[in-house]
């Protein structure tokens, strides 16, 4: 009998389709928006690619040389390998804090892919690239967030308040 109750839930749950996994199937292209990028040179000092990505206001430097991407340079980069490390941030080459040869997509890949990339390998950035390994934009974990809410925006935006908001942020009572 639960055998056949499990059985009919999962039916159910079938034909309802909560999650169209097809949507990630779409080529990242197809993205709303993607973030142009914002490169320097391997030659560049860290305290300018920090000053790049504070006035850009974007999470990931891309490295480019001769017009190939060779690596990237990211907020964690900063937080682990620049904070309170004494490194001369005015004379270091960005090269030696980067990640060489990061792995890219291509904007015909599929959204799916991206979302491999960034699990696996703790990513929250990924580079698109066209087939010569140029720099064509940046796809990040917000922007595939932004995608899948506006496919559900009532499911998402449209939810009742949440018990835990009514909580008074007093200190009456405490």
């Amino acid at each position: 009998m639960t055998d056949h109750y499990l059985e009919d839930e999962a039916n159910v749950a079938a034909e309802q389709d909560l999650f169209d996994s097809h949507s990630l199937q779409h080529p990242i292209h197809e993205l709303p928006e993607l973030h142009p990028v914002v490169c320097l040179p391997s030659t560049a000092k860290v305290r300018e690619a920090i000053h790049s990505m504070t006035e850009k206001r974007v999470g990931i430097i891309l490295i480019v040389d001769d017009g190939v991407l060779t690596g990237v340079f990211s907020e964690r980069d900063v937080l682990i390998k620049v904070a309170g490390s004494g490194i001369d941030i005015d004379e270091t080459p960005v090269a030696e804090l980067m990640t060489q040869n990061p792995q890219a997509l291509r904007p015909h890949d599929e959204l799916v892919y991206a979302l491999n990339q960034m699990s696996v390998g703790g990513y929250r950035h990924v580079p698109i690239v066209d087939g010569n390994r140029h720099p064509v934009a940046v796809v990040s974990m917000r922007d595939i967030v932004e995608y899948i809410v506006s496919l559900y925006p009532d499911e998402v935006l449209k939810l009742p308040p949440s018990p835990d908001q009514s909580i008074t942020q007093t200190r009456e009572g405490a």
